[in-house]
């Protein structure tokens, strides 16, 4: 091989694999020697040197200088093509492991190559990445050919790959976000303190400002809210909280739960618990869905958030007392340094340090401990005792899910028999049940006078008698012994009665006026032709 062309090999390697030029001649040379040892021996003492401004080949075996070509032969030079392969390619490898290693929690814009089940194969530069479901958005998919914003969330060898997994659930995402949609965040003048996310739902964002003149949460909204509106949108419509930041936790925690109103904030140094005190009417907008807005606000300030309105703090209070106060070896004074440190219950007495419960109590390390013991034996059963209550409500509501179920597909059962029998009364009255099952109350009551005004809107029931064939009206009385009885009546034996009341009224059958029995016309042309 000429020596030109030998660094035009090099240099070709170096821009199109992005391998340092040094790696590449160390490469070469290294295959020369594994193709020389195999043709001389693996005790002898050989060494290849490149030039690197020239390009010209240097060889010694044993002490004596060589040619490459005539002394390895064409079968070496096939073995130290394979050796300059393999080493290129590991370096090609740590090349690519290096670089996207520093991109680890930053911002990479790529196109989705492929679309699976399990994940999208994202092109990032020269690297197939890969962006697992797990990692993607809740509700959001991938097409091919869409362009996609991630951050790299691992990088790892892989036989002779690298594997890059990228990741849009991290809280960095939203980060690279701010710092780049917010000029500000990128300068440094607005700095964000916290974040805590919950990816696809809800994310809120701690931020100050190191100069006043500056609104951190006003330049971060953006006017008409353009700024924050971009990373919404980028974030699939996630909703995003901008809180501003305070070294005072109170007033941190104050502003993470916003919009809800606080009225009160107390520490709890040793628990790491903050009890919040709020009014009635912003307890569940303090909560939030699901307990959203109190749980991301837990993870933004650090603390265990417990939010509560003032009369459940004073029961817990007045329950925690008398409970401590049942233990072995806990009188009121020290149930009431319990209270104040912000053990309200067994389960967090159940916890504490001993050491603390001897500060506090002027007590010994036995006593100490035979007060947690207690405290956590008591936990249990609470705990067992919570959760029977809860396997009951769960058989509570299956059983009502279960009654629920009977009473639509009753009702619906009606509405095909009335659709069936082709009778106009019944498929009012059909109606008529299903805004009853409808509008019953949780207990399945049924209203007793939209039964009663559904009886009396289709007139009187009258009965065939089997004798001599004549039709009798249903007399007052027989309808106010039926009202009687629908009203006693559970909520499914009402339907059923209304169905019976539907299926048996002959057709155009109307009462007279004065209560008296009278034929119809239809009953007098009837008897004639009898």
């Amino acid at each position: 091989m000429k020596p030109n062309e030998l660094l035009r090999i090099v240099d070709a390697l170096h821009r199109e694999k992005n391998i340092d030029k040094e790696v590449v001649f160390q490469a070469i040379e290294s295959a020369l020697v594994s193709a020389a040892r195999k043709h001389s021996g693996e005790d002898s003492e050989i060494s290849f040197v490149i030039d690197r401004e020239t390009g010209e080949l240097a060889g010694v075996i044993d002490g004596e200088d060589v040619d490459f070509e005539e002394t390895i032969g064409r079968i070496g030079a096939q073995t130290a093509k394979q050796v300059i392969i393999q080493k290129v390619r590991e370096a090609e490898r740590d090349a690519l492991l290096d670089q996207f290693q520093e991109l680890v929690g930053q911002l990479v814009n790529g196109v989705v190559l492929r679309a699976e089940p399990a994940a999208a194969i994202v092109q990032i530069e020269n690297v197939e990445a890969l962006l697992p479901r797990s990692e993607q958005i809740p509700g959001e998919s991938h097409h091919v050919n869409e362009r996609v914003r991630a951050v790299v969330f691992e990088v790892k060898p892989q036989g002779s790959r690298v594997k890059v997994v990228l990741s849009r659930t991290r809280p960095q995402l939203v980060q690279r976000l701010f710092e780049m949609e917010i000029p500000e965040i990128a300068d440094g003048v607005i700095e964000i303190n916290a974040m805590a996310r919950e990816p696809g739902y809800r994310s809120k964002v701690a931020v100050s400002s190191s100069d006043q003149r500056v609104d951190c949460v006003g330049a971060c909204v953006g006017v008409r809210g353009n700024r924050i509106k971009n990373i919404v949108d980028e974030l699939s419509g996630e909703r995003i909280d901008i809180v501003r930041y305070s070294d005072d936790a109170r007033d941190l925690i104050t502003n993470a739960l916003q919009p809800a109103s606080v009225d009160e904030v107390i520490l709890c140094q040793m628990m790491g618990r903050a009890i919040v005190l709020v009014q009635e009417d912003q307890l569940s907008l303090a909560i939030g869905r699901r307990g959203q807005n109190v749980r991301l606000a837990s993870k933004l300030c650090g603390w265990d958030i417990e939010i509560m309105t003032h009369e459940e703090l004073e029961d817990r209070i007045d329950v925690a007392i008398v409970g401590f106060s049942q233990l072995d070896g806990v009188d009121e004074e020290l149930a009431n340094r319990l209270v104040g440190e912000g053990y309200l219950s067994y389960d967090d007495l159940s916890v504490i340090e001993p050491s603390d419960l001897m500060e506090m109590g002027s007590l010994t390390m036995e006593q100490a401990e035979a007060i947690a013991e207690q405290a956590e034996v008591k936990a249990l059963a609470a705990e067992e005792n919570a959760a029977a209550e809860r396997q009951r409500q769960r058989e509570k509501a299956q059983l009502q899910e279960q009654y629920e179920t009977a009473r639509r597909h009753e009702a619906a059962m009606l509405a095909r028999q009335a659709e069936a029998s082709g009778d106009p009364a019944a498929p009012a009255d059909a109606a008529e049940e299903g805004a009853v099952e409808e509008g019953a109350v949780e207990e399945g009551a049924v209203e007793e006078g939209a039964v009663e005004e559904g009886a009396v809107e289709e007139g009187a029931v009258e009965e065939t008698a089997d004798a001599d064939g004549a039709t009798e009206p249903a007399a007052s009385g027989d309808a106010e012994a039926g009202k009687s009885e629908d009203s006693a009546a559970p909520p499914v034996e009402t339907s059923g009665e209304v169905s019976d009341t539907n299926e048996s009224p002959a057709k155009d059958s109307v009462p007279s006026p004065g209560g008296d029995d009278e034929p119809t016309e239809e009953t007098e042309v009837e008897s004639k032709q009898t």
